[in-house]
Protein backbone atom coordinates (compact mmCIF):
# COMPACT_ATOMS: atom_id res chain seq x y z
CA UNK A 1 0.00 0.00 0.00
CA UNK A 2 1.70 3.56 -1.12
CA UNK A 3 0.96 5.63 1.74
CA UNK A 4 0.11 9.06 0.43
CA UNK A 5 1.63 12.20 2.50
CA UNK A 6 -0.73 15.31 2.44
CA UNK A 7 0.80 18.80 2.73
CA UNK A 8 -2.11 21.17 3.58
CA UNK A 9 -1.71 24.69 2.42
CA UNK A 10 -2.94 26.76 5.02
CA UNK A 11 -4.98 29.03 2.83
CA UNK A 12 -5.48 30.98 -0.12
CA UNK A 13 -6.84 33.95 2.09
CA UNK A 14 -4.20 34.01 3.94
CA UNK A 15 -4.34 37.77 4.56
CA UNK A 16 -7.73 38.22 4.84
CA UNK A 17 -7.96 35.93 8.15
CA UNK A 18 -7.12 36.80 11.43
CA UNK A 19 -4.50 35.78 14.21
CA UNK A 20 -7.09 33.26 16.07
CA UNK A 21 -8.23 32.17 12.88
CA UNK A 22 -4.64 31.12 11.12
CA UNK A 23 -4.65 29.39 14.19
CA UNK A 24 -8.10 27.54 14.47
CA UNK A 25 -7.06 26.37 10.89
CA UNK A 26 -3.56 25.10 11.82
CA UNK A 27 -4.98 23.31 14.82
CA UNK A 28 -8.10 21.49 12.87
CA UNK A 29 -5.46 20.27 10.29
CA UNK A 30 -3.37 18.88 13.18
CA UNK A 31 -6.31 17.06 14.26
CA UNK A 32 -6.87 16.12 11.04
CA UNK A 33 -3.50 14.04 10.50
CA UNK A 34 -2.35 16.56 7.71
CA UNK A 35 0.96 15.45 7.19
CA UNK A 36 2.43 18.53 6.38
CA UNK A 37 0.98 22.16 7.27
CA UNK A 38 2.12 24.74 4.75
CA UNK A 39 2.53 28.16 5.64
CA UNK A 40 3.41 30.87 3.37
CA UNK A 41 6.86 33.24 3.37
CA UNK A 42 6.82 35.42 6.62
CA UNK A 43 5.94 38.82 5.11
CA UNK A 44 4.17 40.37 8.04
CA UNK A 45 6.89 40.14 10.76
CA UNK A 46 6.38 39.83 14.39
CA UNK A 47 2.49 38.49 13.82
CA UNK A 48 3.97 35.82 11.69
CA UNK A 49 6.51 34.92 13.96
CA UNK A 50 3.91 34.58 17.15
CA UNK A 51 1.90 32.66 14.58
CA UNK A 52 4.39 30.23 13.75
CA UNK A 53 5.88 29.93 17.84
CA UNK A 54 2.49 29.71 18.96
CA UNK A 55 1.19 26.77 16.39
CA UNK A 56 4.43 25.43 17.34
CA UNK A 57 3.12 24.79 21.02
CA UNK A 58 0.60 22.68 20.12
CA UNK A 59 1.17 20.84 16.55
CA UNK A 60 2.70 17.95 17.65
CA UNK A 61 2.47 15.60 14.95
CA UNK A 62 2.49 17.43 11.55
CA UNK A 63 5.33 19.38 10.18
CA UNK A 64 5.45 23.28 10.17
CA UNK A 65 6.54 24.15 6.84
CA UNK A 66 7.52 27.79 5.81
CA UNK A 67 8.39 28.71 2.65
CA UNK A 68 11.71 30.49 1.64
CA UNK A 69 13.38 31.90 -1.73
CA UNK A 70 16.29 33.33 0.01
CA UNK A 71 18.31 33.20 3.06
CA UNK A 72 17.37 36.49 4.52
CA UNK A 73 13.89 34.06 4.61
CA UNK A 74 15.60 30.78 5.84
CA UNK A 75 17.40 32.48 8.88
CA UNK A 76 13.76 34.23 9.70
CA UNK A 77 11.63 30.98 9.02
CA UNK A 78 14.12 29.19 10.81
CA UNK A 79 13.84 31.21 14.43
CA UNK A 80 10.10 31.32 13.79
CA UNK A 81 10.07 27.22 13.47
CA UNK A 82 12.95 26.67 16.37
CA UNK A 83 10.06 25.65 19.09
CA UNK A 84 8.40 23.43 16.76
CA UNK A 85 8.40 19.28 17.50
CA UNK A 86 8.44 19.01 13.42
CA UNK A 87 9.17 21.44 10.94
CA UNK A 88 10.81 21.91 7.49
CA UNK A 89 11.98 24.76 5.43
CA UNK A 90 10.40 24.99 1.98
CA UNK A 91 12.39 26.68 -0.86
CA UNK A 92 9.85 27.70 -3.52
CA UNK A 93 11.57 28.97 -6.72
CA UNK A 94 10.48 29.10 -10.39
CA UNK A 95 12.36 27.33 -12.82
CA UNK A 96 10.65 28.08 -16.28
CA UNK A 97 12.03 29.78 -18.45
CA UNK A 98 9.98 33.00 -17.89
CA UNK A 99 9.45 32.58 -14.52
CA UNK A 100 13.26 32.68 -13.68
CA UNK A 101 14.31 36.07 -15.44
CA UNK A 102 10.35 37.72 -14.07
CA UNK A 103 10.62 36.46 -10.59
CA UNK A 104 14.12 35.59 -9.64
CA UNK A 105 16.24 37.79 -12.27
CA UNK A 106 18.30 34.82 -13.08
CA UNK A 107 19.25 33.05 -16.41
CA UNK A 108 19.44 29.10 -15.90
CA UNK A 109 22.68 28.98 -15.37
CA UNK A 110 22.72 31.61 -12.52
CA UNK A 111 19.30 29.83 -11.07
CA UNK A 112 21.45 26.03 -10.72
CA UNK A 113 24.14 27.82 -8.81
CA UNK A 114 21.21 29.41 -6.98
CA UNK A 115 19.06 26.21 -6.33
CA UNK A 116 22.37 24.41 -4.91
CA UNK A 117 23.33 27.41 -2.89
CA UNK A 118 19.80 27.64 -1.10
CA UNK A 119 18.72 24.67 -0.48
CA UNK A 120 22.32 23.86 1.22
CA UNK A 121 21.67 27.26 3.36
CA UNK A 122 17.70 25.61 4.46
CA UNK A 123 19.40 22.54 5.13
CA UNK A 124 22.47 23.73 7.39
CA UNK A 125 18.88 25.57 9.42
CA UNK A 126 16.64 22.61 9.13
CA UNK A 127 16.90 19.05 9.49
CA UNK A 128 13.96 18.86 6.79
CA UNK A 129 14.07 21.18 3.92
CA UNK A 130 11.78 20.63 0.67
CA UNK A 131 12.14 21.76 -2.82
CA UNK A 132 9.23 23.24 -4.55
CA UNK A 133 9.94 23.26 -8.32
CA UNK A 134 7.06 26.12 -9.43
CA UNK A 135 6.09 25.85 -12.79
CA UNK A 136 8.03 22.63 -13.80
CA UNK A 137 5.84 21.78 -16.53
CA UNK A 138 6.67 24.85 -18.41
CA UNK A 139 10.50 24.32 -17.83
CA UNK A 140 12.77 23.18 -20.15
CA UNK A 141 13.29 19.53 -19.69
CA UNK A 142 17.51 19.10 -19.54
CA UNK A 143 17.39 21.83 -17.22
CA UNK A 144 14.62 20.86 -14.70
CA UNK A 145 16.46 17.45 -14.39
CA UNK A 146 19.52 19.32 -13.21
CA UNK A 147 17.75 21.57 -11.12
CA UNK A 148 16.19 18.60 -9.51
CA UNK A 149 19.48 16.28 -9.34
CA UNK A 150 21.07 19.57 -7.83
CA UNK A 151 18.54 20.46 -4.76
CA UNK A 152 18.74 16.15 -3.91
CA UNK A 153 22.71 16.50 -3.62
CA UNK A 154 22.31 20.05 -1.84
CA UNK A 155 20.70 17.79 1.03
CA UNK A 156 16.64 18.16 0.14
CA UNK A 157 14.74 15.35 1.59
CA UNK A 158 12.05 15.81 -0.87
CA UNK A 159 11.54 17.89 -4.11
CA UNK A 160 7.69 18.57 -5.67
CA UNK A 161 6.71 19.28 -9.02
CA UNK A 162 4.01 21.93 -9.68
CA UNK A 163 1.40 22.50 -12.42
CA UNK A 164 1.02 25.92 -12.16
CA UNK A 165 -0.49 26.04 -15.79
CA UNK A 166 -2.62 23.43 -15.61
CA UNK A 167 -1.76 22.05 -19.27
CA UNK A 168 -1.17 18.97 -19.11
CA UNK A 169 -3.80 16.35 -19.00
CA UNK A 170 -4.26 14.00 -15.93
CA UNK A 171 -1.81 11.13 -17.99
CA UNK A 172 0.39 13.30 -19.42
CA UNK A 173 0.98 15.08 -16.23
CA UNK A 174 1.58 11.67 -14.51
CA UNK A 175 4.64 10.07 -16.94
CA UNK A 176 5.86 13.65 -16.93
CA UNK A 177 5.96 13.43 -12.87
CA UNK A 178 7.00 9.41 -13.30
CA UNK A 179 10.30 10.31 -15.20
CA UNK A 180 11.43 11.86 -11.79
CA UNK A 181 10.31 9.39 -9.65
CA UNK A 182 12.28 6.84 -11.14
CA UNK A 183 15.80 9.18 -11.73
CA UNK A 184 15.56 10.74 -8.15
CA UNK A 185 16.97 8.56 -4.93
CA UNK A 186 14.40 11.44 -2.59
CA UNK A 187 10.41 11.31 -2.68
CA UNK A 188 8.72 13.57 -5.26
CA UNK A 189 5.84 15.05 -4.36
CA UNK A 190 3.29 17.29 -7.37
CA UNK A 191 1.31 20.09 -6.94
CA UNK A 192 -1.10 20.74 -9.61
CA UNK A 193 -3.67 23.65 -10.57
CA UNK A 194 -7.20 22.83 -11.65
CA UNK A 195 -7.75 25.49 -13.91
CA UNK A 196 -9.33 22.80 -16.30
CA UNK A 197 -10.44 20.44 -13.27
CA UNK A 198 -7.77 18.12 -13.95
CA UNK A 199 -6.08 18.56 -10.62
CA UNK A 200 -7.25 15.74 -8.77
CA UNK A 201 -6.94 13.08 -11.11
CA UNK A 202 -3.35 14.43 -12.67
CA UNK A 203 -2.95 14.07 -8.79
CA UNK A 204 -4.15 10.27 -8.43
CA UNK A 205 -2.47 9.34 -11.22
CA UNK A 206 0.78 10.36 -10.94
CA UNK A 207 0.66 8.21 -6.95
CA UNK A 208 0.04 5.55 -8.89
CA UNK A 209 3.25 6.16 -10.97
CA UNK A 210 5.23 5.90 -7.61
CA UNK A 211 4.94 9.61 -6.78
CA UNK A 212 4.64 10.16 -2.43
CA UNK A 213 3.38 13.62 -1.94
CA UNK A 214 0.49 15.30 -2.45
CA UNK A 215 0.32 19.27 -2.06
CA UNK A 216 -3.53 20.20 -1.39
CA UNK A 217 -5.69 23.61 -0.88
CA UNK A 218 -8.66 24.50 2.02
CA UNK A 219 -9.66 26.81 -1.02
CA UNK A 220 -9.01 28.49 -4.01
CA UNK A 221 -6.88 26.72 -7.48
CA UNK A 222 -5.25 23.46 -6.41
CA UNK A 223 -5.99 19.54 -5.77
CA UNK A 224 -9.11 20.11 -2.66
CA UNK A 225 -7.61 18.52 0.54
CA UNK A 226 -11.38 17.08 1.35
CA UNK A 227 -11.58 15.74 -2.40
CA UNK A 228 -8.59 14.00 -2.37
CA UNK A 229 -8.98 12.70 1.66
CA UNK A 230 -12.76 10.97 0.08
CA UNK A 231 -11.34 9.89 -2.86
CA UNK A 232 -8.36 8.29 -1.48
CA UNK A 233 -11.33 6.47 1.30
CA UNK A 234 -13.24 5.43 -1.46
CA UNK A 235 -10.62 3.84 -4.17
CA UNK A 236 -7.54 3.85 -2.18
CA UNK A 237 -7.78 0.22 -1.13
CA UNK A 238 -8.65 -0.85 -4.89
CA UNK A 239 -6.04 1.55 -6.27
CA UNK A 240 -2.98 0.66 -3.56
CA UNK A 241 -2.76 4.21 -1.99
CA UNK A 242 -3.94 5.56 1.19
CA UNK A 243 -3.57 8.56 3.53
CA UNK A 244 -2.85 9.17 7.18
CA UNK A 245 -6.05 11.74 7.17
CA UNK A 246 -8.48 10.87 9.94
CA UNK A 247 -11.53 10.60 7.62
CA UNK A 248 -14.44 9.79 10.69
CA UNK A 249 -13.10 14.00 11.41
CA UNK A 250 -13.29 14.63 7.73
CA UNK A 251 -16.26 16.33 6.88
CA UNK A 252 -16.97 17.95 10.15
CA UNK A 253 -13.53 19.28 10.31
CA UNK A 254 -13.84 20.68 6.81
CA UNK A 255 -16.97 22.86 7.56
CA UNK A 256 -15.47 24.04 10.45
CA UNK A 257 -12.32 25.28 7.88
CA UNK A 258 -14.76 26.15 5.79
CA UNK A 259 -16.63 28.27 8.02
CA UNK A 260 -14.07 30.05 9.15
CA UNK A 261 -12.95 30.92 5.29
CA UNK A 262 -16.45 32.20 4.51
CA UNK A 263 -15.58 35.50 5.63
CA UNK A 264 -18.09 38.01 7.23
CA UNK A 265 -21.43 37.48 8.34
CA UNK A 266 -22.00 34.33 5.93
CA UNK A 267 -19.08 33.19 8.67
CA UNK A 268 -20.52 34.12 11.52
CA UNK A 269 -23.92 32.25 10.92
CA UNK A 270 -21.59 29.26 9.70
CA UNK A 271 -20.36 28.77 12.73
CA UNK A 272 -23.10 27.42 15.14
CA UNK A 273 -23.85 24.76 12.65
CA UNK A 274 -20.58 23.54 11.98
CA UNK A 275 -18.81 23.91 15.00
CA UNK A 276 -17.91 20.42 16.96
CA UNK A 277 -19.42 22.00 20.29
CA UNK A 278 -23.23 21.11 21.26
CA UNK A 279 -25.17 23.60 18.81
CA UNK A 280 -26.21 26.81 20.70
CA UNK A 281 -27.99 29.93 18.92
CA UNK A 282 -29.54 32.45 21.61
CA UNK A 283 -31.35 35.86 21.40
CA UNK A 284 -32.80 38.70 23.96
CA UNK A 285 -35.75 36.78 23.98
CA UNK A 286 -34.35 33.38 25.53
CA UNK A 287 -35.26 33.60 29.26
CA UNK A 288 -32.62 32.39 32.18
CA UNK A 289 -33.80 29.17 32.04
CA UNK A 290 -32.83 28.32 28.35
CA UNK A 291 -29.37 29.86 28.92
CA UNK A 292 -28.16 27.84 31.48
CA UNK A 293 -29.61 24.96 29.57
CA UNK A 294 -26.95 25.51 27.03
CA UNK A 295 -24.29 26.14 29.29
CA UNK A 296 -24.93 23.42 30.63
CA UNK A 297 -24.18 21.71 27.32
CA UNK A 298 -20.84 23.26 26.97
CA UNK A 299 -20.13 21.23 29.92
CA UNK A 300 -20.60 24.37 32.93
CA UNK A 301 -22.38 23.61 36.48
CA UNK A 302 -23.67 26.95 37.41
CA UNK A 303 -24.58 27.83 40.86
CA UNK A 304 -27.43 29.95 41.47
CA UNK A 305 -25.44 33.26 41.87
CA UNK A 306 -23.19 32.16 38.91
CA UNK A 307 -26.71 31.76 36.47
CA UNK A 308 -27.86 34.96 38.06
CA UNK A 309 -24.62 36.96 36.46
CA UNK A 310 -24.22 34.81 33.28
CA UNK A 311 -27.87 35.85 32.15
CA UNK A 312 -27.47 39.40 32.87
CA UNK A 313 -24.43 39.54 30.89
CA UNK A 314 -26.46 37.34 28.59
CA UNK A 315 -28.79 40.05 28.08
CA UNK A 316 -26.27 43.05 27.12
CA UNK A 317 -24.92 40.80 24.41
CA UNK A 318 -27.84 39.53 22.84
CA UNK A 319 -29.12 43.10 22.35
CA UNK A 320 -26.92 43.44 20.25
CA UNK A 321 -26.42 40.07 17.94
CA UNK A 322 -27.31 36.71 18.72
CA UNK A 323 -25.18 34.44 21.02
CA UNK A 324 -23.46 30.82 20.22
CA UNK A 325 -21.44 28.45 21.46
CA UNK A 326 -18.22 30.75 21.49
CA UNK A 327 -19.80 33.93 22.55
CA UNK A 328 -21.64 32.03 25.31
CA UNK A 329 -18.39 30.16 26.69
CA UNK A 330 -16.70 33.88 26.45
CA UNK A 331 -19.40 35.23 28.51
CA UNK A 332 -19.27 32.27 31.12
CA UNK A 333 -15.57 32.91 30.91
CA UNK A 334 -15.67 36.53 32.62
CA UNK A 335 -18.91 36.63 34.43
CA UNK A 336 -19.32 33.16 36.28
CA UNK A 337 -16.93 31.72 38.53
CA UNK A 338 -15.02 34.26 39.68
CA UNK A 339 -13.56 33.41 42.93
CA UNK A 340 -11.03 34.76 45.48
CA UNK A 341 -7.73 34.27 43.91
CA UNK A 342 -5.94 31.11 45.79
CA UNK A 343 -2.73 31.30 43.63
CA UNK A 344 -1.39 34.96 42.23
CA UNK A 345 0.51 35.45 39.85
CA UNK A 346 4.20 37.44 41.08
CA UNK A 347 6.54 37.06 38.18
CA UNK A 348 7.73 34.68 35.02
CA UNK A 349 10.45 35.13 32.37
CA UNK A 350 10.16 32.68 29.32
CA UNK A 351 13.11 32.18 27.31
CA UNK A 352 13.13 31.17 23.78
CA UNK A 353 15.43 31.26 20.34
CA UNK A 354 16.42 29.35 18.00
CA UNK A 355 19.76 28.11 19.58
CA UNK A 356 17.44 27.37 22.95
CA UNK A 357 14.46 25.24 23.54
CA UNK A 358 12.24 27.44 25.16
CA UNK A 359 12.21 27.77 29.05
CA UNK A 360 9.97 29.11 31.73
CA UNK A 361 10.26 30.24 35.45
CA UNK A 362 7.26 31.41 37.30
CA UNK A 363 6.53 32.90 40.84
CA UNK A 364 3.39 32.42 42.56
CA UNK A 365 2.02 33.37 45.76
CA UNK A 366 -0.34 31.09 47.67
CA UNK A 367 -0.85 32.91 51.15
CA UNK A 368 2.44 33.90 52.69
CA UNK A 369 3.89 31.02 50.82
CA UNK A 370 5.57 32.01 47.32
CA UNK A 371 6.10 29.11 44.66
CA UNK A 372 8.68 28.98 42.52
CA UNK A 373 9.16 26.90 38.95
CA UNK A 374 11.44 26.02 36.24
CA UNK A 375 10.23 24.03 32.86
CA UNK A 376 11.20 23.51 29.26
CA UNK A 377 9.19 22.61 26.44
CA UNK A 378 8.20 22.41 22.82
CA UNK A 379 7.41 26.57 22.45
CA UNK A 380 6.87 29.08 25.41
CA UNK A 381 3.81 28.61 26.29
CA UNK A 382 4.27 24.71 26.50
CA UNK A 383 6.85 25.51 28.75
CA UNK A 384 4.61 27.92 30.50
CA UNK A 385 1.79 25.09 31.44
CA UNK A 386 4.21 22.55 32.19
CA UNK A 387 5.51 25.17 34.99
CA UNK A 388 2.32 25.70 36.29
CA UNK A 389 1.62 22.29 36.81
CA UNK A 390 5.37 21.60 38.40
CA UNK A 391 4.64 24.18 40.80
CA UNK A 392 1.00 23.32 41.32
CA UNK A 393 2.05 19.39 41.85
CA UNK A 394 -1.51 17.89 39.57
CA UNK A 395 -2.30 17.69 35.93
CA UNK A 396 -5.26 19.13 34.74
CA UNK A 397 -6.40 18.14 31.27
CA UNK A 398 -5.99 20.97 28.90
CA UNK A 399 -9.66 20.66 26.81
CA UNK A 400 -8.99 23.96 24.89
CA UNK A 401 -6.67 27.13 24.52
CA UNK A 402 -7.67 29.79 22.44
CA UNK A 403 -5.81 33.25 21.56
CA UNK A 404 -8.94 35.88 21.52
CA UNK A 405 -7.15 38.76 19.72
CA UNK A 406 -3.38 39.80 19.56
CA UNK A 407 -2.58 43.57 18.37
CA UNK A 408 0.68 45.15 17.15
CA UNK A 409 2.62 48.18 18.48
CA UNK A 410 4.35 48.99 21.88
CA UNK A 411 0.94 48.64 23.76
CA UNK A 412 0.06 45.52 22.35
CA UNK A 413 -2.67 43.30 24.41
CA UNK A 414 -3.11 39.48 24.26
CA UNK A 415 -6.13 37.71 25.34
CA UNK A 416 -6.55 34.25 25.77
CA UNK A 417 -8.88 31.04 27.07
CA UNK A 418 -8.15 28.45 28.43
CA UNK A 419 -9.87 25.48 29.85
CA UNK A 420 -9.19 22.49 32.46
CA UNK A 421 -11.14 19.48 33.10
CA UNK A 422 -11.11 17.52 36.61
CA UNK A 423 -13.64 15.26 37.24
CA UNK A 424 -15.27 15.62 34.32
CA UNK A 425 -16.06 19.03 35.12
CA UNK A 426 -15.28 22.19 32.76
CA UNK A 427 -13.18 25.54 34.45
CA UNK A 428 -12.61 28.14 31.81
CA UNK A 429 -10.12 30.88 32.33
CA UNK A 430 -9.25 33.98 30.59
CA UNK A 431 -6.65 36.29 30.72
CA UNK A 432 -5.25 39.29 29.27
CA UNK A 433 -2.05 40.61 29.26
CA UNK A 434 0.77 43.00 27.05
CA UNK A 435 1.74 39.46 25.20
CA UNK A 436 0.27 36.27 24.38
CA UNK A 437 2.25 34.55 26.93
CA UNK A 438 1.17 36.37 29.66
CA UNK A 439 -2.14 36.76 28.61
CA UNK A 440 -1.90 32.55 28.56
CA UNK A 441 -0.51 32.09 32.20
CA UNK A 442 -3.13 34.43 33.92
CA UNK A 443 -5.87 32.34 31.91
CA UNK A 444 -4.54 28.97 33.23
CA UNK A 445 -4.60 30.46 36.89
CA UNK A 446 -7.57 31.59 36.88
CA UNK A 447 -9.09 28.70 35.49
CA UNK A 448 -7.07 26.60 38.43
CA UNK A 449 -8.47 28.92 41.04
CA UNK A 450 -11.75 28.22 40.67
CA UNK A 451 -10.50 24.53 40.73
CA UNK A 452 -9.07 25.32 44.20
CA UNK A 453 -12.17 27.57 44.96
CA UNK A 454 -14.51 24.43 44.61
CA UNK A 455 -12.14 21.65 46.09
CA UNK A 456 -11.94 24.18 49.23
Amino acid sequence: MNGIKVAAKLCEKENELSFKEKFEIARLLEKLCADVIEFPELSNGKEDTLLIRTCASFVKNSVLSVAVASKEEADEAERALSGAKNSALRVELRVSPVGMEYFHHKKAPKMLEWVKELVSYAKSKSEKVYFCALDATRAEEDFLSEVLSAAAEAGANAVYLSDDAGEMLPDEFASFAEKYVKSLSIPVGVAVSDKNGFALSSALLAVKKGVKAVRAVLSGDGVSLETLAESVKNSGARNGYSTAITYTELHRTMARVQGILSGGQDREQAKPFISDEPFVSLDAKDGKEAVVSAAEKLGYDLSDEDADKVFEEFLRVAEKKRVGAKELDAIVASAALQVPATYKLVSYVVNNGNVIRSSAQITLQKGEETLCGIMMGNGPIDAAFLCLESILGIHYELDDFEIQSVTEGKEAMGSALVKLRKDGKLYSGKGISTDVIGASIRAYINAVNKIAYEEE
